[in-house]
């Protein structure tokens, strides 16, 4: 089966990769998939925001519902997220899956916010998820990082949440590349510095913490971060440029997964974290290299619109029946980086159905006006 392209007529479609929904999780490491949502009239679509959910867990991957993936902070507001985390907490209770929930403080207003109501909107967000018995994810907060004096603000703002949570959460460090606002999160644009601050926390509650989530694309300021934290601490990878590395980890450790790319490779990466727990490093290695291309080029920059590039692929693969987004997101990036993102999902084999995807695309294509 052949498409045109722009630039590349006559592409011949690539068989897909077909891997089997394994007996469970992967018992070697955790792997979170972050979510995205499907937007539908004037709120989502639930039915097939939840369907794709039970496709992750089916693959035995966790679910981090509700982070940026979800369009935190790009369309999503707080009425729809907190809706969106009850019901997904509930279809996790009810599938038995593995759940975290993204809290953070978008239902206040734009602009200046005291230290105390920023704790205030936390709290808020962190009842509902406590509420479903998922896993709190302490969301990187813009009105923290516009109010924040320096180090010791944030941990004051942490130090109150972590005093009454009812479970260890997740942390989550998201660099600029995702949200320019979070420029010199954690007190400092001196990233050591920051560092820092951050192991400073850890170290003061490191009983109410399952890990830390590092979204700052630098492989080897991780690895440093991951061996500086205290035991029984883990670090969840939220590189999308060097996962496989990252998550394989070497003898003086590995990360866990919270990942974005998770979502689109979802059935290539239970493949590849199951191949690990039976120690076929080699196997690993080969499923997950034709995904770091499409990787890299899903989250180049500007890095925070790689979710328009996730959410068209879910349509092309047959997870959704449109390609729309809240926002109107799904214009963010151009026809030559989605044509570039077609070649490189195919060439990972990630079409489970070529002729519905080349049908989508040629469609696409059409409407704006590069067929």
């Amino acid at each position: 089966m052949k498409i045109d392209l722009p630039g590349a007529p006559g592409h011949a479609m690539s068989e897909p990769r077909t891997y089997k929904p394994p007996a469970g999780p992967s018992t070697s490491r955790v792997a979170y998939a972050a979510a995205h949502v499907v937007a539908g009239g004037e709120s989502l679509d639930w039915d097939a925001t939840l369907a794709f959910r039970r496709h992750l867990w089916s693959y035995g991957l966790g679910v981090a519902e509700a982070m940026d993936t979800a369009q935190r902070g790009m369309g999503l507001d707080w009425t729809t997220t907190r809706e969106l985390i009850v019901r997904s907490g509930e279809e996790a209770l009810s599938e038995g899956g593995r759940i975290v929930c993204g809290a953070g403080t978008d239902q206040l207003p734009p602009g200046p916010a005291s230290l105390a109501e920023i704790a205030a909107a936390y709290e808020e967000q962190l009842a509902v998820i406590e509420s479903v018995a998922a896993v709190p994810v302490l969301m990187a907060s813009r009105h923290l990082a516009a109010a924040a004096n320096g180090p010791e603000d944030y941990a004051s703002v942490y130090g109150r949440l972590l005093a009454q949570v009812e479970r260890p959460v997740v942390l989550h460090w998201l660099g600029p590349m995702f949200d320019p606002a979070l420029e010199g999160y954690w007190g400092s644009d001196d990233l050591d510095v920051a560092a820092g601050a951050l192991l400073a926390l850890i170290g003061e509650h490191a009983s109410r913490i399952d890990g830390v989530k590092i979204s700052l694309l630098d492989a080897g300021r991780e690895v440093d971060l991951r061996r500086r934290l205290p035991s029984g601490v883990r670090l969840y990878t939220g590189d999308d440029f060097n996962y496989p590395e990252l998550i394989r980890g070497d003898a003086e450790g590995h990360s866990d997964a919270l990942l974005g790319i998770f979502d689109p490779i979802a059935p290539a990466a239970a493949a590849a974290l199951h191949a690990l727990d039976d120690g076929d490093t080699a196997s690993y290695e080969e499923i997950f290299e034709p995904t770091v291309p499409l990787a890299r080029h899903l989250f180049e920059t500007p890095t925070y619109y790689y979710k328009t590039g996730v959410v068209f692929l879910a349509w092309l693969t047959g997870h959704q029946r449109h390609f729309r987004m809240v926002g109107g997101l799904e214009t963010a990036r151009s026809v030559p980086h989605m044509v570039r993102l077609f070649q490189l999902a195919d060439a990972a084999g990630l079409f489970p159905d070529p002729g519905l995807a080349a049908h989508r695309m040629r469609a696409w294509l059409t409407v704006q006006g590069a067929a």
